[in-house]
């Protein structure tokens, strides 16, 4: 089944709001109206950035989908430097990342606490990028699948069929982020299809054929398009390259 692809960029913690405005601004000038027909853009700027964005986009009419590098699991309560789901979904976010791989490795997030903000994201109707990957040693040592899948099934427990078709599932190597590595297409491709079967042997075929699964780690835009024409890649997760000019061809690129 057709799916459209989402490239979606982390700007992680980069960029002021007033810089953040006039990078949105410049980035939808760039890319032509027509290429949001083929392609969805998930914008995901620091916490002190979203409702300036969400104002930008919703006073100008843009068409990039607001979202957020990440959320606690809780509504409310004792969790200073935090930040709610709920308040998320008051500023009109549509998607939330979680699981990223420097939230795990740096700030220890175990896969229980990935799936109980998968849980929360999807309580307020948006939407996750639940993401997963391996470190270098643990491909080497050909535990890829396993880590990878591991992830996957632990990140959707208790998540119904329904909602694992609305999703997102990212796929980063951990050794592909920032280091100007790559996973070949066909290696990522191989990984994103295993991703896709684990899902149809958890839920059914029409959720497997339904959920998005991008691509992340040193996507650019001379590789984006050979990454997205794999079958079961289905968009990517940018990190530093969101921040370049190329950016604007990697999405021209990504949309075929």
């Amino acid at each position: 089944m057709a799916r459209k692809p989402l490239i979606s960029g982390n700007w992680k913690m980069n960029l002021n709001h007033f810089e953040a405005i006039q990078n949105v601004q410049k980035l939808h000038y760039l890319i032509h109206k027509e290429v949001f027909d083929d392609v969805d853009v998930s914008i995901h700027p620091p916490f002190t950035d979203i409702r300036s964005i969400q104002t930008l986009v919703e006073s100008e009419e843009l068409e990039f989908a607001l979202g957020a590098q990440h959320c606690h699991s809780e509504d409310t309560g004792a969790f200073t430097g935090e930040v709610s789901p709920a308040f998320l979904a008051k500023l009109n976010t549509e998607y939330v990342i979680c699981g990223h791989s420097e939230r795990r490795e740096i700030f220890g997030e175990t896969d229980e606490i990935v799936n109980a903000k998968v849980l929360a994201i999807l309580k307020h109707a948006m939407t996750p990028i639940l993401c997963c990957g391996e470190t270098l040693d643990e491909r080497e040592a050909g535990g890829t699948e396993d880590k990878v899948l591991g992830q996957i099934a632990a990140g959707l427990a208790g998540v119904s069929n329904e909602q694992i078709a609305s999703m997102v599932i990212a796929y980063e190597p951990i050794w592909a982020i920032g280091t100007g590595k790559t996973a070949t297409s066909e290696d990522a491709q191989t990984v994103c299809a295993a991703i896709r079967t684990k899902i149809r042997d958890m839920a059914d075929d029409v959720t497997a054929d339904a959920v998005r699964i991008q691509y992340g780690g040193s996507v650019k835009a001379g590789n984006a398009a050979e990454l997205m024409s794999q079958p079961d890649i289905d968009g990517a997760l940018v990190g530093g390259a969101s921040l370049k000019p190329d950016f604007v061809e990697l999405v021209r690129n990504g949309a075929g």
